[in-house]
């Protein structure tokens, strides 16, 4: 608010009389405004609070012989993003004979009716407990630093070389996949409590599977591609 105050001045000869105005602004509203403005500031602050993903180290402990080994090839997923949004994967560790069989590699979708369900079958358990810490931390029955402990403690018991029950999964794009497929698999690991996961590239025997699958020439390398058509050519 402000106001104008006028004082009339005569000079005694009823003529030439002057005006003086005094402006005056309150700056009383101000301070509630300043008010809101800070606790505006502070409330976006919270809210833009980065959001992390946890990396799981490898373990220091080594597994007997070649028993570590085979249990993590059990429980191993790999996810090959193809082209058109289109998701395949296969389970376990591949054999030589499944690379000539198309039916080896499954197809399946983005999101909770498709590959989601799969990895929450594979992190049954440890999915359960991650989700009842989450309830936790919402209800504020618990610090986010003691969630973030809890989680990791969790994660690294279930992902064990030997006794571990949690999958491994390894996220293999190719050329023809879109950077909205990797976020959207890499959302499915957050969504399903996935502790360990990793980035890979495609070997050729993946390339060779996809061609297999669906006859689509654009995921094999050159070499395999000039491999191929000099053997039709015999």
């Amino acid at each position: 608010m402000s106001e104008v105050q006028t004082n009339d001045h005569d000079d005694g000869g009823g003529k030439n009389k002057q005006k003086k105005q005094t402006l005056r602004v309150d700056f009383t509203p101000m301070v509630d405004m300043n008010m809101l403005l800070i606790t505006f500031f502070m409330f976006c602050t919270t809210l833009l609070k980065p959001q992390t993903m946890n990396i799981n180290m490898p373990t220091k402990d080594k597994p007997k012989e070649e028993e570590g080994t085979q249990v993590a090839d059990s429980r191993a997923v790999t996810l090959l993003l193809g082209a058109d949004n289109e998701l395949y994967y296969y389970e376990g560790k591949i054999q030589e004979a499944s690379y000539e069989n198309p039916e080896f590699l499954k197809s399946s979708t983005y999101g909770a009716e498709g590959i989601r369900e799969l990895l929450l079958k594979k992190n049954e358990g440890t999915y359960e407990k991650i989700q009842e810490l989450k309830l936790q931390l919402q209800h504020a029955q618990i610090a986010d630093s003691t969630f973030r402990q809890k989680v990791k403690e969790i994660q690294e018991e279930a992902n064990k070389p030997v006794g571990g029950i949690a999958p491994t999964i390894m996220i293999k794009p190719t050329d023809q996949s879109t950077y909205k497929n990797m976020v959207d698999a890499l959302d499915e690991m957050l969504v399903c409590n996935i502790g360990a996961y990793a980035i890979m590239d495609l070997s050729l025997g993946d390339r060779h599977l996809l061609y297999k699958k669906t006859d689509n020439e654009a995921y094999l390398t050159e070499g395999q591609l000039k491999e191929m058509k000099g053997s039709s050519g015999k």
